[in-house]
């Protein structure tokens, strides 16, 4: 029975000949070009030591209109330090004006802020954002992405917007955590 399946098989391919190696299917699949992927590398690395990574991300800014009140607080914040805040009972020691900047620069000024009040023990700071009211009638830039950035910031516990004579809700008062230095009694 075997001798009759080769036998059958040799015969059905009788006439058939071998494809040839260098003759190949077109898959419709690019070949890589080496060149441009090696261009398109270096760019890449150079973009990334380019960019600062300071934590404050932009990915999803929470848009805010103009005169609208902000107000957030960390997991495990007290209320009542909120409160306090809230009605300007908490002194700020520090304060920011972010006004007319552009929205890189005020994400690298506030980072550069923060960085200086945390080592100094600052219990609250003063965040002056503005509201801008803007021609095209779309809502308020800066204001919008500092509310964003001080929810990322690990240092931040809370922020509300300020009383009326500090800013109202052009500015923010912002509760800073503090790692309370040896010696100190509060």
């Amino acid at each position: 029975m075997q001798d009759d399946d080769v036998s059958l098989f040799h015969s059905e391919m009788r006439g058939v000949k071998r494809i040839q190696v260098e003759a190949r299917a077109d898959t419709g699949k690019r070949r890589a070009d080496r060149q441009s992927l090696t261009q398109r590398q270096q760019n890449a690395l150079l973009t990334t030591q380019t960019t600062t990574v300071d934590g404050l991300s932009d990915l999803f800014v929470i848009d805010v209109g103009a005169e609208d009140e902000l107000y957030w607080a960390r997991d495990g914040v007290q209320d009542s330090q909120m409160r306090k805040l809230k009605a300007g009972q908490i002194a700020f020691e520090g304060s920011l004006d972010l006004h007319g900047m552009s929205v890189e620069k005020a994400r690298e000024t506030l980072w550069a802020f923060l960085a200086e009040a945390i080592p100094l023990e600052v219990r609250c700071v003063r965040v002056t954002h503005g509201k801008a009211a803007r021609l095209d009638g779309r809502r308020p830039l800066i204001k919008s992405h500092v509310n964003t950035w001080l929810r990322q910031h690990p240092q931040v516990l809370g922020f509300c917007s300020c009383l009326p004579r500090h800013g109202g809700t052009g500015s923010l008062y912002v509760l800073l955590k503090r790692t309370m230095l040896e010696g100190r009694d509060e």
